[in-house]
């Protein structure tokens, strides 16, 4: 018996703002820059890196290279992609950090 198997793409599941926001808050509690990295990757997919690119100033390349498993894309690249996806940060004073 031959059992298919198939890529799965997270990108094709969010389809909405708010599948996006539950993604990216998971992503952000991992406080892992490179998983967070990655996931703005998916969620520009998601999105459609063109577009992204085009908000950015970037180039689409440079996207899907600072924004893949082995990227490191700057703090300029992070918010400028942050932005693009109309993402934003809060800070949370006081709130107690679980790897302490």
């Amino acid at each position: 018996m031959v059992i298919k198997l198939y890529d799965y793409d997270p990108a094709d599941a969010l389809t909405s703002d708010e599948a996006i926001e539950v993604f990216l808050a998971d992503a952000f509690e991992t406080r892992d820059a490179t998983y967070i990295a990655k996931a703005l990757g998916v969620v520009a997919r998601a999105k459609g890196m063109t577009g992204v690119a085009r908000d950015t100033g970037l180039a689409r390349e440079q996207l899907y290279r600072s924004l893949s498993e082995n990227g490191n894309p700057t703090l300029a690249t992070t918010l400028a992609v942050l932005k693009a996806l109309n993402v934003g940060l809060t800070p949370h004073i006081g709130k107690s950090n679980p790897t302490n």
